[in-house]
């Protein structure tokens, strides 16, 4: 499996970014698998933000409730995490990854992409 993340950036706090997931090399349909997005600031360690299951439930950390939605386009094998109103302390490199069918933990990462929120 293979996922490349893009759509990060630099922006200011208070602004928007979506992030894209794009994944290939699938061995089951990509509706089979939970999607996840996690970050990793400096210094930190890495943090779920949130994850959405093939039929559409998620799950969010406390602080990005209300501010980032997770949504997937399974017929694209596409995930995206939309974040609005970002603050400084969501900086960090943004991971998507995911999990397999009888899999207990997420298995395949991207490489990450880049969110800077300037104050």
């Amino acid at each position: 499996v293979q996922l490349v993340e893009s759509g990060g950036g630099l922006v200011q706090a208070g602004d928007s970014l979506r992030l894209s997931c794009a994944a290939s090399g699938l061995t089951f349909s990509f509706s089979r698998y939970v999607m996840g997005w996690f970050r990793q600031a400096p210094g930190k360690e890495r943090e779920s933000v949130a994850a959405i299951s093939g039929g559409g439930t998620t799950n969010y950390v406390d602080s990005v409730k209300g501010r980032f939605t997770i949504s997937r386009d399974n017929a694209k094998n596409t995930g995206f995490l939309q974040m609005n109103s970002l603050k400084s302390e969501d900086t960090a490199v943004y991971y998507c990854a995911v999990r397999g069918p009888l899999k207990g933990t997420f298995d395949s990462w991207g490489r990450g992409t880049q969110v800077t929120v300037s104050s």
